[in-house]
C-alpha cells in the first residue's frame, strides 16, 4: 500500500486525538480512502496494526459504511440517484443508458476502466428528478438524451488526456 507521506503524516497526527486509539478506525479510513481511492485488503491490516486492533474490528467498521469502496473504480464515478422521486421520474432508465453507454453493469468499471456507474440514496434534489451526480458535480432531470449528452463528455474529456 502506497499511501504519500503527507496521509501518513496526518493519520500519525489524527490517532494523538483519541484517548483511546481504537478510536481512530473512522477517521484513519477516511485519509486511506481519500489518498488511494477504496479500502484494500491490506490496509485493514495496516490499521488494525496501527491500532493495536484486530483486522476484524477494522473489517466491521468498512463493511458497516456503504461510502468505503473495497475496490479500485473507474477514473469517473457516476452516482444515479434511485430513490422514489428519481424512480419515479426515470431513474432506472437513465442508469441503463449510462451503462449502455459505457458497455457496463452497475457496480462495475467500463473496459476502457474510464467508468464506474453506481446506484446511490438520495443526492438531495428530488424536484429535478432524476439526478445523477459524476464525480463531485450534480446533473439534474438527466433522462436518455442527457445521460448521452454527458456520456459524450466524458469520452471527450478522456481522449483529450491520451
Amino acid at each position: 500500500m502506497n499511501l504519500k507521506p503527507e496521509t501518513l503524516a496526518r493519520i500519525d497526527e489524527v490517532i494523538t486525538h483519541y484517548p483511546v486509539k481504537r478510536s481512530a478506525t473512522l477517521p484513519l479510513l477516511h485519509l486511506i480512502h481519500e489518498d488511494i481511492g477504496h479500502i484494500p485488503e491490506e490496509a485493514i491490516t495496516w490499521i488494525a496494526g496501527k491500532l493495536s486492533l484486530q483486522p476484524i474490528n477494522v473489517y466491521e467498521v468498512v463493511t458497516f459504511y456503504p461510502m468505503f469502496r473495497r475496490h479500485p473504480i473507474g477514473r469517473r464515478h457516476i452516482k444515479v440517484c434511485r430513490t422514489l422521486s428519481c424512480a419515479l421520474m426515470g431513474g432506472y432508465k437513465t442508469c441503463a443508458a449510462f451503462e449502455k453507454e459505457f458497455n457496463t453493469k452497475l457496480g462495475a468499471t467500463s473496459p476502457d476502466g474510464e467508468v464506474t456507474v453506481d446506484f446511490v440514496e438520495c443526492l438531495a434534489s428530488c424536484g429535478t428528478a432524476p439526478v445523477v451526480m459524476i464525480d463531485d458535480e450534480l446533473h439534474e432531470k438527466v433522462d436518455g438524451a442527457k445521460a448521452k449528452q454527458l456520456s459524450d463528455q466524458i469520452r471527450a474529456e478522456a481522449a483529450k488526456r491520451t
